[in-house]
């Protein structure tokens, strides 16, 4: 993995967290810390898969983008609509 995609994965992955965070209606019952760092573990994941399957060949690619923008908003609306329980409006 280069440095570039680390750095990439960590942007995306604070990106998305806060945008997955906005999407799920409702009150949120956990810290937007945890939607942040949920964000930027799935969005890391996103590189190594990306890597095993054969995208990410020389560098970073808009491939490697999309599979960590859809890992990490997955993963950031399951934890935020599951996690903290009952959602009040």
């Amino acid at each position: 993995m280069s440095v570039p995609g680390i750095i990439a994965a960590v942007v995306v992955g604070l990106a998305i967290g806060a945008l997955g965070r906005l999407i799920v209606p409702g009150r949120k019952q956990i810290p937007v810390w945890l939607t942040l760092a949920v964000g930027l573990v799935a969005a890391l994941l996103g590189t190594i898969l990306s890597r095993l399957v054969g995208i990410d060949s020389d560098g970073y690619t808009l491939r490697q983008l999309i599979v960590q923008v859809g890992l990490a908003g997955v993963a950031v609306a399951l934890v935020v609509g599951t996690a903290g329980g009952r959602t009040e409006t």
